[in-house]
């Protein structure tokens, strides 16, 4: 961290924090497919709708950063991985300026969908960015009243995912929000990692995460139940939706799961929590990924 100059792009490549990124790029690949089966894929609103979701995940990483450390949740005592403004790499003013250019980016993406999906659009997207600041931001901060998750799986899962699908058919298919579901969960589980990790020093801070209310054990139960409950989730789109077979490809994921799943089981410690929560990412990319091709391939095939 010593050779990472304030303000420098390193500075603000650690805020951005690329590692997460994949994770608002697989719901759009999943509504893209719900699309396709659907037979309204839109290239031009696929792509705007990813380059949106990826704005609105820098800028909510921008927010994030800001404002735990200014609320003190940020702090030497942190075991996650370094934030810019804690290490003092980057002032909250530029963390704020950060979050408007994003923000405006996102707003640019949007208003392309608007032309091509209607004025709905600027709605979702205005309460999208709403969300993203008022995780961590605001007089009522969602992360610091265990309302984190809730948020996550209601904006990486269903607002992501049919949103997607919507903009490009124009229609809010069933397919959608099912396939909305187990992406939601997965999303979801990556926060219940970090909350884990954080237990402690959030309930220093006065941070009521859901981990901190549950309790180690607790959040550990949350996180076997968002993922198995995801791994499980193609085999009634198989079962009772009449998808074809391809679509238990996630199935895939399982042997990961069950690595993830031990350590999480087994470990209180920062670092192990640490490559967790990379790979609850990691695979919950792989898991998105896997479910489109699976919805393309039962077309296709």
């Amino acid at each position: 961290m010593s050779e990472i100059r304030p303000g420098s792009a390193a500075a603000w490549a650690m805020a951005v924090r690329p590692q997460t990124l994949p994770v608002s790029v697989g719901p759009v690949l999943v509504g893209t497919a719900v699309a396709f089966v659907e037979g309204g894929t839109h290239v031009g609103a696929a792509l705007a709708a990813g380059i949106g979701a990826l704005c609105l995940q820098i800028g909510s990483n921008f927010a994030n950063d800001l404002f735990d450390f200014e609320k003190g949740a940020d702090t030497e005592e942190r075991i996650g991985p370094p934030r810019a403004a804690q290490l003092g790499l980057l002032t909250p003013s530029q963390l704020k300026r950060g979050m408007v250019v994003v923000f405006a980016l996102a707003t640019l993406a949007g208003l392309y969908l608007t032309s091509v999906a209607g004025p709905v659009i600027l709605a979702v997207g205005a309460v999208s960015i709403l969300a993203a600041i008022a995780y961590t931001g605001g007089p009522y901060p969602l992360g610091y009243h265990g309302l984190g998750d809730v948020a996550v799986f209601l904006f990486f899962g269903l607002v992501a995912v049919v949103g997607t699908t919507f903009v490009q058919t124009g229609t809010l298919p069933p397919l959608a929000w099912l396939c909305a579901i187990p992406v939601g969960a997965f999303a979801t589980a990556i926060l219940v990692v970090n909350n884990l990790r954080d237990v402690d020093t959030d309930r220093v801070a006065g941070k009521r995460t859901l981990a901190v209310r549950l309790g180690r054990n607790g959040a550990r139960a949350e996180w076997a139940f968002l993922v198995w409950g995801a791994l499980l989730f193609p085999v009634g789109l198989w079962l009772a939706v009449g998808l074809s077979p391809w679509v238990l490809l996630p199935f895939a994921c399982g042997p990961r799961v069950v690595r993830i799943f031990g350590v999480i089981q087994t470990s209180e410690e920062g670092p192990a929590l640490n490559q967790a929560l990379a790979a609850t990412a990691q695979t919950s990319f792989l898991y998105s990924l896997l479910l489109a091709l699976g919805l393309i391939a039962g077309v296709t095939a």
